[in-house]
This record gives structure tokens, C-alpha cells and sequence, in this order.
């Protein structure tokens, strides 16, 4: 069990290498980039969400970091639900689901960039 939390949490702590790995295996398995990339954003998307919750703990000194992204993905869900529910009469869940969870990856990978550089930035600051 310690060896899976140690996997887990290397793989929370720099989720490029989820990315780049589901990416390497189903573009060598299918030979198919769109869909390689599309796996690796869905896996990666996963790993995101704690790390990016646990560097804005950090920044913000608190506890409410996985609820408050949590909490935009509903949100999110709602509103681009309520628009396809308007434009086509009916909610199809799978695709709803799929562009909530791409549209985290994109949120939260600029938030892990963001939350990176303060960390750094804040830790130079404290040591000089």
C-alpha cells in the first residue's frame, strides 16, 4: 500500500508524466494522436485536481482547496449544461462530462503553472 501512495503522490506532484506517459503507450498502441492526446488530458485531469488543490493550500495557507475546484466544476457543469439543454432541448451527459473534465485540464493546468511559480517565488522570498 505505502508503494501505491508513494506512486500516487510522485505522480500528483508532477502530472506531466501521467500526460506524457498515456500519451507515449496509446500513441504506440493505436497510432492515433487525437485520441492519445484526449486519454492523456482525462488521466492527467485527475492528477491535476489534487495537485493543483494542494499547491493553492499552500499558497493560501488553507484547507479548502479540493472543494473549491470541486466546487467550479459543478458550477462549470451547470452552466454548460443549461447552454446545450437551450440550444439542442436535451442534456447529453457523456459529452457534458468530457467537456467539463477537458475544460479542468486546461484550468488546472494553468493553475499548476500559477501556483508553481508563487510557491517558488514565495520560498525565494522567505530564504533571502
Amino acid at each position: 500500500m505505502g508503494f501505491l501512495q508513494g506512486v500516487f503522490n510522485t505522480l500528483s506532484l508532477f502530472p506531466f508524466i501521467p500526460f506524457i506517459l498515456v500519451y507515449m503507450i496509446v500513441l504506440q498502441r493505436n497510432k492515433n494522436r487525437k485520441q492519445a492526446f484526449g486519454l492523456a488530458m482525462d488521466v492527467t485531469t485527475f492528477f491535476l485536481l489534487f495537485s493543483v488543490s494542494a499547491l493553492f493550500n499552500n499558497t493560501f495557507q488553507s484547507k479548502s482547496g479540493f472543494y473549491l475546484i470541486l466546487l467550479m466544476l459543478l458550477i462549470a457543469t451547470g452552466l454548460i449544461g443549461s447552454a446545450q439543454n437551450r440550444w439542442k432541448g436535451k442534456v447529453n451527459g457523456k459529452r457534458l462530462a468530457r467537456a467539463v473534465w477537458r475544460l479542468g485540464f486546461v484550468a488546472m493546468s494553468f493553475g499548476y503553472v500559477v501556483f508553481t511559480f508563487f510557491g517558488i517565488l514565495s520560498y525565494i522570498i522567505k530564504v533571502t
